[in-house]
């Protein structure tokens, strides 16, 4: 099975087409790096970074978009091949503004401790994101069994994440889950990567081709996110 969808891998790329397939996913995935990084300025620079935080902690509004952000990522995956591929880009763009107003706060913090951490958290997940991502297109390898330990990670990050709200996270534990959620969504990267080049190789479907480029800029764009927040987060432990 594995032989068979690789050479069905392989005369995809020969068609050329599977380039400009990539080039939209990550066309749309640094578009909406691009806009996050656009929201939080703004959130900070001009001054809504007081709607989100206030002198008992976080407000009402930051839990409401962290909410927002994760249910509308699960619902436009869910949806992914039912939505016009526009209406796909568009709800990517309003995540993506949300999750740029929601990590403001780290990225605030960040600013007022160390700025250059910033930078290192950014330019530390490019590298990782682009060695894994070249690694899970590269790959003969099947990654297919990563899968479900991955989704068990990443909900097990999620839990961790939401217990925190309420009970706050001892110093080496939460050093732990920053680079245990490093290691998670750059597994992940490699793994989407592999998924997606399958994937085109089975779809012959223009219009799916296109549902199945803004799914996987939303994958993309998740692991990227993420990785930055961990090693941000890791980098201000102190």
């Amino acid at each position: 099975m594995v032989e068979k969808n690789t050479k069905k891998v392989l005369s995809a790329q020969r068609s050329g087409g599977i380039e400009l397939y990539f080039k939209r996913i990550f066309a749309l995935m640094f578009g909406a790096v691009g806009l996050s990084a656009l929201t939080s300025w703004f959130t900070i620079y001009g001054g809504g970074i007081r709607l989100l935080v206030n002198e008992g902690g976080m407000s009402a509004l930051f839990y409401i978009v962290i909410f927002g952000g994760l249910a509308l990522s699960i619902w436009a995956q869910v949806r992914a091949f039912s939505l016009k591929p526009g209406t796909a880009a568009a709800l990517l763009a309003l995540y993506a503004v949300l999750m740029g107003f929601g990590m403001t706060p780290l990225i605030c913090g960040a600013l007022a401790v160390n700025p250059l951490s910033i930078l290192y958290a950014f330019v530390i997940a490019a590298i990782m994101f682009g060695a894994m991502a070249l690694f899970g297109y590269k790959t003969v390898k099947d990654l297919s069994f990563l899968g479900v330990f991955l989704m068990m990670g990443m909900i097990g990050l999620i839990l961790v994440g939401l217990a925190s709200f309420i009970w706050p996270l001892g110093s080496t534990f939460a050093t732990i889950v920053c680079l245990a959620g490093v290691l998670i969504f750059a597994l992940f990267t490699a793994y989407d990567m592999q998924t997606l080049k399958r994937a085109y190789a089975v779809t012959s479907d223009d219009t799916q081709r296109n549902q199945l480029a803004v799914l996987g800029a939303l994958h993309m764009y998740i692991s990227f996110i993420a990785m930055f927040q961990y090693l941000l987060s890791l980098l201000n432990r102190n």
